[in-house]
């Protein structure tokens, strides 16, 4: 367990300190401890006090868990299969994260010659984003319709009734960023 933690000091410390562009001998000064010591920390041959580990965590600017969790990966690829989609008649709507983020909403909607979906209207306070990527939407927002062509966008209060429609005779792709206070 032990060499395992300090391999994890190891590779956090030394990921951080080359994504700031620091030298060891930098970050040991704004640190207070040796230079040596922080060579044998990045190394995994050390087995530093908490208050050392506090102090790198501080000259780092992170929290200490950064430190002594287990590394994290420089990318995570998801193939199109995994990202979460449904169908609404004829829309497709898929995810463009993964992951959930707190009050943002990014979806990619594919829009059938002649479909129409009918939005739901958000939380008081919404923004939503729509995006035209290609072929033509046709966007209604209280009543009022907005035509757009690719490279066009409508920004609109999400907590009224919107609907999308597509009249042309090829498949429309639009972006939808729904930010929810």
């Amino acid at each position: 367990m032990t060499d395992t933690i300090s391999s994890y000091i190891a590779q956090n410390i030394k990921a951080l300190r080359q994504s700031r562009s620091l030298t060891q001998e930098q970050l040991a000064r704004l640190a207070g401890i040796p230079r040596p010591t922080w060579s044998n920390l990045e190394s995994g041959s050390a087995n530093p006090t908490v208050i050392v580990l506090a102090r790198i965590a501080a000259a780092l600017q992170v929290p200490l868990e950064e430190i002594i969790s287990p590394p994290k990966a420089i990318a995570k690829f998801y193939p199109a299969a995994t990202i979460p989609k449904r169908r609404r008649g004829g829309v497709v709507i898929r995810s463009l994260l993964p992951d959930h983020l707190q009050g943002l909403e990014l979806e990619r909607l594919e829009l059938s010659s002649g479909a129409k979906m009918i939005g739901t209207p958000h939380r008081l306070g919404t923004r939503e984003y729509l995006a035209c990527e290609a072929g033509q939407v046709e966007l209604h927002v209280a009543g009022e319709p907005y035509h757009l062509a690719p490279g066009d966008v409508v920004v609109f209060r999400g907590d009224q009734k919107h609907s999308y429609l597509n009249r042309g005779g090829e498949m429309a792709v639009a972006y939808s960023a729904i930010v929810i206070p």
